[in-house]
């Protein structure tokens, strides 16, 4: 037989029993939604952080009081970092700036305090204000949309002037013309300079309600550059080939000036893409393993109906397999023909599966977290749903090849 012919033969004997074939799907249908699902969301993930890393700086890298991939393990760690961690400081900032041959740009930023900001009778309450020096837009790859970023001179001169995210600008300046007006933060007038293409939201938080002022504005209207509002610096090498050495030299320069002993540990952290990378992998390799396994217990009961389903379709087609060997069907014919049927079955609850998968995406992108449905996902689960297939189909179709044509003509 043409594998045409064995094909339609499945596809008529399937819509012959559509409401069996439905009932039979479900499990199948389950196990590959499930499983997509899962991959989508892990896959979302890994691309959010990538994007992140790359939004900050692939080849960039942090200097800040704690490194919480190794002073947050546990309560001792954390107690052991707060007493050891010194704060940094302005004078950090130029000494690294002063002597490093290796780094490229380094910038300084202060921790985010939430405020009230207002513009006539429209207010906002916990909007995150930081301060950032002026180089801080390129080392950062921040998306201006309207505006500049802070300049140097506003910086030095602490000129009360606020770059914006796109929220803020939306609700305080619905008419638009938002560069060159005031707004008010915590009773300070400060003028709009510049707004941050919007972001949308992670986890369902918004990440275009923000403001940064120049560093030098924000120590002088906000207080000290510690505790909550604690400075920390971003720094990049002069090119990628000298990044491990830059990260090395300005943790060199950092124990030089802080005067630590060899044996000493650090008192600053030192984080990098490589280590936030590192450690997701770390964490999603399990996760995604135990992910997997689940759906894969749902596919194997599916397939497990599959095989039941047409171990019976075998018991009530027996005449019909008599006939059709009495008439020359072989033995190889009768198998392909209900393992095709098993498998095509298999199949169609996979594709039903990933478009049930495609539409959860598409709603949990739109209300919490971005997904991403890969090719290498749809061809995953339409294989592991074919495999279902086989594997649930080839002990039925093996049965009905054996039937004795004799015996098969005389079943009720």
């Amino acid at each position: 037989m043409k594998f045409i012919e064995t094909l339609k033969l499945a596809v008529a004997a399937i819509w012959a029993h559509k409401l069996r074939s439905a009932l039979t799907l479900l499990g199948m249908i389950v196990g590959v939604t499930a499983f997509v699902v899962v991959v989508s969301l892990i896959e979302g993930f890994n691309r959010y952080v990538d994007e992140k890393i790359a939004g900050i700086g692939a080849k960039s890298f942090t200097i800040q009081r704690f490194n919480p991939l190794e002073d947050f393990k546990d309560t001792d760690t954390i107690a052991a970092a707060q007493r050891r961690n010194k704060e940094l400081t302005m004078e950090d900032y130029e000494y690294l700036k002063d002597r490093a041959a290796m780094i490229g740009k380094i910038g300084a930023r202060a921790r985010g305090t939430p405020s009230e900001v207002k513009r006539d009778n429209e207010v906002i309450e916990d909007v995150f204000v930081s301060g950032a020096t002026a180089n801080c837009v390129d080392i950062e790859n921040r998306d201006v949309a309207e505006g500049r970023f802070i300049a140097q001179p506003e910086n030095d001169n602490a000129a009360r002037v606020a770059y914006i995210g796109a929220d803020i600008a939306t609700k305080l300046f619905p008419a638009g013309n938002v560069i060159g007006n005031e707004i008010t933060i915590r009773g300070l007038p400060y003028r709009v300079i510049g707004v941050e293409t919007a972001k949308g939201t992670v986890f369902g938080i918004p990440q275009d309600n923000f403001i940064i002022i120049p560093l030098k504005t924000y120590s002088i209207d906000y207080g000290s550059l510690i505790r909550q509002r604690s400075l920390y610096f971003i720094a990049t090498a002069k090119s990628d080939d000298l990044f491990n050495d830059a990260v090395e030299e300005s943790r060199f320069l950092m124990r030089t000036r802080r005067k630590l002993e060899p044996h000493e540990k650090d008192n600053f952290g030192i984080v990098t893409p490589d280590a936030i990378t590192g450690l997701r992998d770390r964490l999603f390799g399990t996760i995604f393993i135990v992910a997997i396994a689940v759906p894969g217990i749902a596919l194997i009961v599916g397939a497990i109906v599959i095989m039941n389903i047409m171990l019976v379709s075998v018991t009530e087609r027996t005449k019909e397999i008599g006939i059709r060997k009495s008439l020359g069907a072989r033995q190889v014919d009768i198998l392909k023909q209900f393992l095709v049927e098993a498998v095509t079955l298999a199949t169609i609850g996979g594709a039903v599966g990933i478009l049930l998968a495609w539409i959860i995406g598409v709603m949990i992108t739109a209300w919490f977290f971005p997904t991403y449905l890969s090719i290498l996902a749809i061809a995953g689960a339409l294989a592991a749903s074919g495999g279902a297939g086989v594997a649930s189909g080839i002990f039925p179709a093996w049965k009905a090849a054996r039937l004795d044509p004799i015996e098969a003509l005389r079943a009720d």
